[in-house]
């Protein structure tokens, strides 16, 4: 299913998305946003050092780094962000192959986009375009509380 997704702010750019990034794990791992699109946004993450396990392999839990910082700036670029917060509250994961070197890119459209949770699909695939991992994400809308 496609979902034609309108941006909550019509002038987000790829710039737009770098600047949430700052001093968060998003940046200790060296993810960089690469596309924008109307239903889906694409990142990228090196496999080096910070992000390999012990055996010299992408880890696991990197790969869910990506898939839900992808899922939950897509979630709060859906909503006012000046009324919600936009927090993951559960994620799955199948590693289907492992990546030794380069970058992994992780593109995430949506499944469901409801008032109070979203669901988002990542598909994780290395520079050969050969799927290393499938993530579902769902995301929980809060309204933030009166100051």
């Amino acid at each position: 299913m496609r979902f034609m997704v309108v941006w909550f702010d019509k002038n987000v750019s790829l710039e737009t998305l770098r600047s949430l990034g700052k001093g968060t794990m998003t940046e200790h791992l060296g993810i960089e946003w690469v596309e924008l699109g109307n239903d889906f946004i694409r990142a990228k993450m090196p496999v080096d050092h910070r992000t390999n396990q012990p055996y010299g392999l992408l880890h696991g839990g990197a790969s869910c780094v990506l898939a839900e910082t992808l899922g939950s700036v897509a979630s709060h670029l859906i909503v006012n962000s000046s009324q919600f917060y936009c927090v993951g509250i559960e994620i799955n994961a199948n590693h289907i192959r492992s990546a030794k070197n380069g970058y992994v890119y992780g593109v995430c459209s949506p499944v469901h986009l409801g008032s109070s949770t979203h669901v988002w699909d990542i598909r994780i695939t290395n520079e050969e375009e050969k799927l290393i991992c499938i993530s579902r994400l769902t995301v929980a809308i809060i309204k933030k509380k009166d100051s």
